[in-house]
């Protein structure tokens, strides 16, 4: 069975056809650049050329990087336009492609759910959190396998900040910081989540699990287990699809 994903990021808009049966892409993803700003129309254009990239005609999953209430309305933007808040995402996204069925979920969620079925969270049970660095930091809570929706830990306060502006990998590349000092902002990050929630697995996505060799082995003082998402920057593509498959 096969059903369209869509991951809407603060940088890119990435979407293919996945195989629900495998939990992997069908087809290789288009990608296209996320407007500046993210308004929600510009964004709705940009996921209309992912799509059509594909000619596809059935129902579509779309993460998207704020809080998703009821699969549709969004609740905070802090990586995109905030004109965002309080629009029926699932209306415009339907609108603009021509009708098809819409689903709309938290982008660290979907990427969540795709690990917790497919990936590094598989037959896990106990606090699982998957943590997504990109833009912003993403969170995903699951506890013995069961989702805690819209959790948005990257917005923990951090010495004063929240911890994404810190901790981010946008935060490396601004700062243009080392692994090493890097690995360290994320270090005093983990160690945060973990006195909260006493995980037993973090799960480290986004774009730099691709480069987990360059830090991982960096972070130190960490009681939970620490390893990175097995479908590293697919994980959202998937865990959209699952979710439209589960609505429709």
């Amino acid at each position: 069975m096969q059903i369209f994903g869509v991951d809407i990021g603060g940088s890119g808009i990435k979407g293919a056809p996945v195989d629900l049966d495998k939990g992997d892409l069908a087809e290789e993803r288009c990608k296209v650049l996320t407007p500046r700003p993210a308004t929600p129309g510009g964004v709705a254009d940009g996921v209309k050329q992912v799509v059509d990239h594909f000619g596809w005609t059935g129902p579509v999953g779309l993460t998207f990087p704020g809080v998703v209430t009821d699969g549709s309305h969004i609740r905070t933007a802090a990586n995109v336009d905030k004109s965002w808040v309080d629009v029926d995402a699932r209306t415009l996204f339907s609108e603009r492609l021509g009708g098809l069925p819409v689903t709309v979920v938290n982008d660290a969620d979907a990427a969540g759910v795709a690990e917790v079925a497919f990936g590094a969270g598989r037959d896990r049970r106990g606090t699982v959190i998957l943590l997504t660095f990109g833009t912003g930091i993403g969170s995903a809570l699951f506890a013995d396998g069961v989702l805690v929706p819209n959790t948005e830990l990257g917005h923990l306060e951090l010495h004063g900040h929240d911890a994404e502006k810190r901790a981010s990998s946008k935060a490396k590349e601004d700062g243009e910081l080392t692994w090493e000092h890097w690995a360290r902002r994320v270090t005093k990050y983990l160690a945060h989540v973990e006195m909260l929630f006493s995980p037993e697995l973090f799960i480290i996505g986004g774009g730099v699990s691709r480069k987990s060799e360059k830090f991982l082995h960096l972070i130190e003082g960490i009681k939970a287990e620490i390893v990175p998402a097995q479908l590293q920057n697919n994980a959202g593509i998937v865990g959209a699809a699952m979710r439209a498959a589960k609505d429709n």
